[in-house]
This record gives C-alpha cells, structure tokens and sequence, in this order.
C-alpha cells in the first residue's frame, strides 16, 4: 500500500490564489497597522513616561495586599497566635492530666502492695476493725424540706 499523499492539480490552484490574494491584501493590513500604531502611540508615551509612577504604585499596592494576608490570611499572625495560646492551654491540660495519672498509678500501686494502705481503705470504706475494737457511724445528714409555696409559712 502506498500512504504518500499526492498533489492534485485543484489543491495546487487553491494554493496559489489563496497566496495571490494574501499578497494582494498586505497593503491593506500594513495600512490598518500603520493606523492603529499612529493612533495607539500617544497612549504609549504616556504610558513610558509614568512608567516609574505606576511601578511605585504597583509596588505599594502588592505591599499592602502581602501585609493584610500575613496580618489576616489564613495562616496569618493572628490565627497563629490564637493557636500558639490554644497549644499551651493543651499542654497544660496534658500536664495537670499527666500527674493525675501518676497519682492514680501510685495509688492502685500501694492498694496492690502496701498492708497498711489496703488495712486503710478497709476501715474507712468498709468499715472493717479490728477484734476488740468499735466502729462508730454518724447517721447521713438529712435536708428538711421546705414547703414549695410561701402560703405554708404563714
């Protein structure tokens, strides 16, 4: 099979009056051109002659959106400050959290191992005693009920 593309006779006329007709329009488009650069080039040197002006301008503008992000954006100085005191408010919870665990683990360590605690927790707890000895209990404190409406005070 032969893929190689032949040129047909009409192919080669398109071409050529599409390239004719290019030519015979570029005075036109040079003309548009040379207009539109007579007419753009006040604008141009205006531009060119505050140029520094507008680059001050840019710079400070640029400025103040960059301090506002850092100050206000999403990770800016103020929600990281509002977490930095949120961190250390953590870390003394797990401090204070901490030590409260050691207590309980020195604790249920010396109500495993040490007599005296364990003879401790009995007594008061349940209160066990020893032969011979007497254990006194005072009886819960009761609240008396106050009537629900003033006329029973009368």
């Amino acid at each position: 099979m032969d893929f190689r593309v032949k040129q047909s006779p009409a192919l080669r006329i398109n071409l050529e009056e599409s390239l004719r007709t290019l030519v015979e329009q570029a005075p036109k488009a040079e003309a548009w051109a040379d207009r539109l650069r007579e007419r753009l080039h006040p604008t141009f040197v205006l531009l060119y002659a505050i140029r520094r002006r507008l680059a001050t301008g840019a710079v400070a503008v640029l400025t103040v959106w960059l301090f506002v992000h850092v100050m206000f954006g999403a990770n800016g100085m103020v929600v990281y400050r509002k977490k930095k005191t949120e961190y250390e408010s953590l870390q003394q919870q797990i401090e204070k959290l901490q030590n409260e665990n050691g207590r309980y683990s020195q604790e249920i360590n010396s109500l495993e191992h040490d007599p005296k605690t364990i003879e401790k927790e009995a007594r008061e707890q349940l209160h066990y005693a020893r032969p011979g000895e007497v254990v006194y209990v005072s009886p819960p404190a009761t609240n008396p009920q106050r009537p629900e409406s003033r006329s029973a005070q009368k």
